[in-house]
């Protein structure tokens, strides 16, 4: 009855491996490493480059938003750590790695 949904395998007749195979599968797995290299690893390394610039140009009176969405004001720069002024007379300590982006002078203000 369930002869109907399931199809007969037919074996079919014998022959050589395809000319070529062999050099067809390097070419596939070299497209496949220079996909992987231009859409993955090129455009990480380089924001990676970008990020690690902004962080060594921090400076005092940079406006900062750091990861988790907090906005403030650098006021010291130590080497793995910064102090960061939130709001008049508060003041707290995040890594440079946590800064996101400086924002332009005067958003604050803005805000």
């Amino acid at each position: 009855m369930l002869d109907f949904f399931i199809s007969q395998a037919h074996a079919q007749g014998g022959g050589g491996a395809a000319a070529g195979g062999g050099i067809a599968q390097i070419v596939l797995l070299v497209g496949f490493v220079l996909i992987f290299y231009f859409l993955l690893w090129r455009p990480q390394s380089k924001r990676a480059k970008e990020h690690k610039k902004l962080i060594s140009n921090l400076a005092n009176g940079d406006e900062i938003v750091i990861g988790g969405g907090l906005v403030g004001r650098v006021t010291k720069v130590h080497e793995e750590f910064l102090t960061m002024e939130i709001a008049e007379g508060t003041e707290v300590n995040v890594q440079k790695n946590a800064v996101a982006a400086v924002l332009p002078k005067g958003t604050l203000k803005s805000l």
